[in-house]
């Protein structure tokens, strides 16, 4: 997910700012495969910023409503009695992970082009660790008071979450959303030994979501587990259709690019229907349709490719600079943090629904502002420094 903000020096700026070049030279066809410096005109993507909250917001609209297990203690009942309309709705919350796939793609390639590799490394490394490293201490802090009826990892395992390997390790999760980081961190390491290490260039940056892809699709028929770990192939389409934009955005007339969107579109789609649609059933919490899937699926991709083509450049308020801001250390404490916020205000206070879901929504939104201003501003360009000159 690229759940990048504002950061650091001026090159930082630009590319954690998510402000971005256009690029309208080609490779010539047989020339060497020579890194591609940036183009020295800035503009500013605010509208990827207000995408990223938009995302976000889905994700806790699922987490809140849209589906039953540990939330359904929060209520006191099943959020389908809750909310017995919006709950439908809420249950495609969860494919804002499949849009946060593609703005990372997008963001990523951003980010890497025209960077070495230890710089890259530093930036994604000091963005992700420090509310990363907050959220998993403040999380088992607090479902380890008595009041708190959901139940703590252990602190080995709480220890180890701090590597933020805990997925792959078997560990016990202290951030239910931490899968979704596994999978950003793999995509990092491909595209870093892929692109960013040689350089990145036009030709390099196509060649890898060609292999990728087919690799993904080769995964997927061989049915072997360590493959499968490495390519993802369930989400390398996002990924894969978010570097595909970016070169739209630097060339919106290559064909090559738009065949990259193309293709992880029609593959992304496919795996989204696969894994979230289900048949009718009374049992159900919710029955999302293949039609539903589809629309929200494509609402990512054309989403981005309207940012990518510059059709949003009018929504470029300040106020999304600090949504997107927001927007990561919200998605690491909204779901568990707010079950307690929901307890108490529904089940404590008597709250209606509607009014709680609402004023949970603000207090992560403020626990998110809180975790930027004294977390990540004063301790990203600390550890990016600290990073970037380690030898």
């Amino acid at each position: 997910m690229s759940l990048c903000a504002p950061v650091g020096t001026a090159h930082e700026e630009l590319v954690e700012g998510i402000s971005v070049t256009t690029l309208t030279v080609r490779e010539v066809s047989g020339t060497p495969l020579r890194p591609e410096p940036a183009a020295p005109r800035e503009t500013r993507l605010r509208a990827l910023d207000g995408l990223r909250l938009v995302a976000a917001l889905m994700v806790a609209a699922y987490h809140y409503g849209g589906r039953g297990g540990d939330v359904t203690a929060a209520w006191g009942s099943s959020p389908k009695s809750q909310f017995p309309t919006l709950h439908q709705y809420f249950s495609y919350g969860c494919l804002g992970v499949q849009v946060f796939f593609v703005i990372s793609g997008f963001v990523i390639c951003m980010s890497g082009w025209g960077r070495p590799l230890k710089s890259f490394f530093a930036s994604r490394a000091s963005r992700l660790l420090p509310a990363y490293w907050a959220a998993v201490v403040l999380v088992t802090a607090v479902f380890a008071l008595p009041m708190v009826a959901y139940r703590t990892v252990s602190p080995s395992d709480a220890l180890v979450n701090m590597t933020m390997l805990q997925q792959p390790l078997g560990v016990d999760r202290v951030l239910g959303v931490c899968w979704t980081l596994w999978a950003e961190v793999r995509f990092y390491a491909l595209f870093a030994l892929c692109v960013v290490l040689p350089g990145a260039s036009r030709r390099r940056v196509i060649l890898f979501c060609a292999g990728w892809t087919l690799a993904a699709a080769i995964t997927q028929a061989a049915h072997q587990p360590l493959l499968d770990v490495v390519l993802m192939p369930e989400y390398a389409p996002f990924f894969i259709g978010g570097v595909g934009l970016y070169l739209v955005h630097r060339d919106r007339r290559d064909v090559y690019a738009w065949g990259i969107v193309g293709v992880s579109f029609l593959i992304g789609q496919h795996y989204a229907v696969r894994g979230l649609w289900n048949a009718t059933d009374p049992g159900a919490f919710a029955h999302r349709t293949t039609l539903g899937i589809v629309a929200v699926v494509a609402f990512g991709f054309l989403a981005v490719a309207a940012i990518a083509l510059g059709w949003l450049h009018w929504a470029n308020w300040r106020w999304l600079t600090v949504a997107g801001a927001l927007t990561y250390p919200f998605y690491l404490v909204h779901e568990h943090l707010g079950w307690v916020v929901i307890h108490a205000l529904h089940i404590g206070l008597g709250l209606p629904s509607a009014a709680t879901f609402a004023l949970t929504v603000a207090a992560m939104l403020l626990l998110a502002w809180l975790l930027n201003r004294y977390v990540e501003k004063p301790l990203t360009p600390k550890l990016r420094s600290a990073l970037a000159k380690a030898r």
